[in-house]
């Protein structure tokens, strides 16, 4: 899996190998069984985009994370950013919310044209699956895989820096602050906003819309005297 890792050019890089390094056992079955998955059906990201979002800025200009669970599932979708997608396709219903929200926080009637989240990335956002790859029509099926991995990643996160705005959005990005405290992690000096998650089946139930987490993490950033995120293109 590290050899994945030889192009990034970001201070991510050595972070990763050292989680990976420190759990062989585990790397070495994500990797088999990765591998395993390849011969037989498609695996998405493609495999120079697993690590895309560890290469738009480096640990120490991080500002944010937003928690998705796994990559889009169909063809051209998954980009290694969560919730994103390529500008030719089709923004998918759970991101349609997502804008839906982001506008009203900020009275913007400005259509966003694609789903292609780069740009909110290279401002210090840490769009992050909590499983970095998945097989073609079956969601969550690396899940059990790259749990070690994520788990070391928010870890590292909370002990090696502080200030740092979580977005959790439904259930699974939850279970995230639960964990923390079974391992008796101190995340108390991190900020956590917490809502329903994006796509129709939840939001549509109430606890997304009016969830005002764009607005209120420029509203946090900028009271740590931090450069607030531009939403918009």
């Amino acid at each position: 899996m590290t050899h994945l890792l030889t192009n990034l050019e970001t201070d991510w890089k050595s972070i990763l190998e050292d989680i990976f390094n420190n759990n062989l056992e585990n790397t070495e079955n994500l990797t088999k069984h990765i591998n395993l998955d390849k011969e037989t059906t498609n695996i998405y990201p493609p495999e120079n985009m697993i690590f895309n979002s560890f290469s738009h800025f480096n640990f120490s200009d991080l500002k944010v994370i937003i928690m998705g669970q796994d990559p889009y599932h169909q063809p051209g979708q998954a980009m290694g950013l969560s919730f994103s997608v390529p500008k030719n396709i089709k923004i998918p219903p759970s991101l349609r919310n997502i804008f839906k929200e982001l506008k009203s926080n900020f009275s913007n009637n400005n259509e966003l044209e694609h789903g292609d989240l780069t740009y909110i990335a290279n401002q210090g956002v840490l769009l992050l699956n909590r499983t970095l790859t998945v097989i073609q029509s079956k969601p969550n099926s690396h899940k059990k895989y790259w749990k070690f991995f994520t788990d070391a990643l928010l870890k590292y996160i909370i002990e090696k820096s502080k200030n740092k705005i979580f977005l959790l959005w439904g259930n699974d990005a939850k279970s995230i602050k639960t964990g923390f405290i079974k391992q008796n992690i101190d995340y108390s000096s991190h900020h956590f906003l917490e809502s329903a998650h994006p796509s129709p089946l939840s939001a549509n139930k109430g606890g997304w819309y009016g969830c005002g987490h764009f607005k209120k993490t420029n509203e946090l950033l900028l009271n740590m005297n931090i450069e607030e995120i531009k939403w918009f293109l």
